[in-house]
């Protein structure tokens, strides 16, 4: 017999091996295990909504001179960014599936190329075909792979149910920040460099996703030592069969569908609206950021309110503010004073719905398979956003008005504010172990 080679291990024991990551801890093991790494994913993924959504909320404003250039349709530029909206929707899913199974860094790394390449892109479109390509399947797909259902699970992984819902409003109110920086920016820039050089500016600034990913390197089988287990299905497949089969999981969708519809017309078209109303295109640039700014109070609110109040009850009040002050808007005259007043009321509104809609769904279904669910939902969302944006150039080209848009959306607005009210937010994991 072989005599047996001493490794430092005892009898009926394995041998010590220091590079064995079940012997000794991994960098990332001793960094998951301090107190301060959340928070850390926190401000990472603060840095990557801002990015992602405040270079997004900029591009209606490219809209106008556009126009003016290429002498395309509303329809045409509708189009476009109701095909954006879409592959936002579309990918956001597959994101949320592939940061689950992969880790949430890759997907962010492959997301930001490619927001990056639809932007520098769209300013060179010679085609409206060109232009659908760009700015609709690429950009929506960048934006869609690096938007709220990765991140948002890499933050609700890391943090503990208490603290999870102000995480999450934090988070949401991070883009808010970039929204507002970078509206009044690139208006600027288009001013005094064109789109076409600002859209290349705007894709290296999106680039800039790529070394916050690096902290987000979570996926679903791995919790923090902060975050309370969760027991949920083993498998992606179980996982929406579950969300599929629960009454308030399509409630949820039906009521993004509405904040993905508001949220595209107003973001869309309000420049175009600004100049239908002859006020200068730096009114629309300032709504925008005012709705930017807004939000950051608005989304931090909700958080708050999520972990104080049903989250339900709380979404249901939003769309009905939202119906309200688009009524009232309505109604208005239309001066750089209520075109002010509208955005920073909206903005106060704008996406006060995520954090409460993705802790309602980390509440119900748990944090693990977060990303693919939110990614579901935020499909809904963004087929709401589609429409939104298409039916507003269409509208307008028929009709040379917004106002059946805005009557749509106070009619939508309604019905989001019932669909949440019977949603049963009962824990399945605490029903499925108690």
């Amino acid at each position: 017999m072989r005599p047996t080679q001493n490794t430092g291990g005892t009898a009926g024991t394995p041998p010590h091996r220091p590079d064995s990551p079940d012997n000794s801890p991994t960098r990332q093991t001793i960094l998951r295990a301090t107190k301060w790494f959340p928070w850390l994913v926190l401000l990472c993924g603060c840095l990557v909504l801002s990015l992602n959504l405040g270079v997004r909320q900029s591009l209606g404003l490219f809209i106008p001179d556009m126009l003016t250039d290429t002498g395309w349709t509303a329809t045409t530029f509708g189009l476009a960014f109701a095909i954006q909206n879409l592959m936002w929707g579309i990918s956001a899913p597959i994101a949320g599936a592939l940061a689950d199974r992969f880790g949430t860094t890759r997907t962010l790394i492959v997301g930001a190329f490619i927001y990056a390449l639809g932007l520098y892109l769209m300013g060179t479109s010679t085609s409206p075909g060109e232009l659908h390509m760009t700015a609709g399947v690429l950009i929506g797909t960048g934006v869609g792979a690096t938007s709220f259902p990765v991140v948002l699970a890499a933050i609700s992984r890391v943090f503990s149910p208490a603290k999870r819902s102000f995480a999450l409003g934090l988070a949401s109110a991070g883009g808010s920040v970039g929204q507002f920086v970078m509206a009044p920016t690139s208006q600027a820039l288009n001013s005094s460099m064109g789109y076409v050089t600002t859209l290349t500016i705007l894709a290296a600034i999106s680039m800039l996703i790529i070394p916050a990913a690096f902290a987000m390197n979570g996926k679903a089988e791995a919790n923090s030592p902060n975050a309370t287990p969760d027991m949920g299905p083993q498998g992606l497949l179980a996982a929406f069969h579950e969300a599929r089969k629960h009454r308030g999981f399509v409630l949820l969708n039906a009521g993004f569908f509405v904040c993905g519809f508001h949220i595209a017309v107003i973001a869309t078209h309000l420049p175009t609206f600004t100049e239908l109303c002859g006020l200068p295109r730096s009114v629309a640039a300032e709504g925008l950021a005012l709705i930017g700014l807004f939000n950051i109070v608005g989304t931090l609110t909700a958080g708050w309110a999520g972990g104080k109040w049903p989250k339900k009850y709380a979404l249901s009040f939003v769309y009905g503010m939202r119906a309200l002050v688009i009524i009232v808007f309505i109604f208005s005259p239309k001066t750089s004073e209520t075109i002010l007043l509208f955005s920073a009321s909206m903005g106060a509104l704008w996406l006060s719905t995520v954090p409460l809609t993705s802790g309602l769904i980390a509440q119900v279904f748990g944090p693990r398979y977060m990303a693919t669910l939110f990614g579901i939902v935020m499909l809904s969302h963004q087929i709401g956003a589609f429409f939104g944006a298409w039916m507003g150039g269409l509208v307008f080209d028929l009709t040379g008005s917004f106002d059946g848009v805005w009557w749509a959306s106070v009619a939508l607005g309604v019905f989001a504010a019932l669909v949440h009210l019977p949603i049963d937010d009962k824990e399945l994991r605490k029903a499925a172990t108690t």
